[in-house]
C-alpha cells in the first residue's frame, strides 16, 4: 500500500463522515452522496477503526457526534466551507475575464 501524503483516511470515507455528522443521519448522508446506508457506515468504522475512537455514538437511529467526532467535523467543514469560497471566485473570476475577452474581441 503507498503511504498517504497527509496521512489522512480516504476522501471517499471523509466525505462520508462529513455529510453524516452535517445531517446526523447515515441515511440522509447517503442520500445526498448516492450511496447506500451500509456503505456510509462501513467508511465511517473504517476511519474509526484507523483512529481507535468513535466519531458517533449510535442510540438506535439517532446518532450524536462523540467529542473526536466534533473535532474532526469542526476542521473539515471549516476547511470544505473555504475551498468552496475559494472555488466560487475562482468561477466568478472566470466569468468576468470571459465577458471582458468577449467585449474586447468584438470591438
Amino acid at each position: 500500500m503507498v503511504p498517504q501524503y497527509y496521512d489522512l483516511p480516504s476522501l471517499t470515507a471523509l466525505t462520508a463522515f462529513e455529510a453524516s455528522a452535517r445531517h446526523l443521519s447515515f441515511k440522509l448522508a447517503a442520500s445526498e452522496l448516492g450511496m447506500r446506508s451500509g456503505e456510509i457506515s462501513r467508511q465511517i468504522k473504517a476511519i474509526e477503526n484507523d483512529l481507535g475512537v468513535p466519531l458517533f455514538v449510535r442510540r438506535g437511529t439517532d446518532l450524536m457526534l462523540t467529542s473526536a467526532g466534533q473535532d474532526i467535523y469542526s476542521v473539515l467543514a471549516s476547511s470544505l466551507l473555504k475551498a468552496s469560497d475559494v472555488v466560487r471566485a475562482i468561477k466568478r473570476d472566470r466569468c468576468r475575464h470571459a465577458a471582458s475577452d468577449d467585449a474586447f474581441t468584438s470591438t
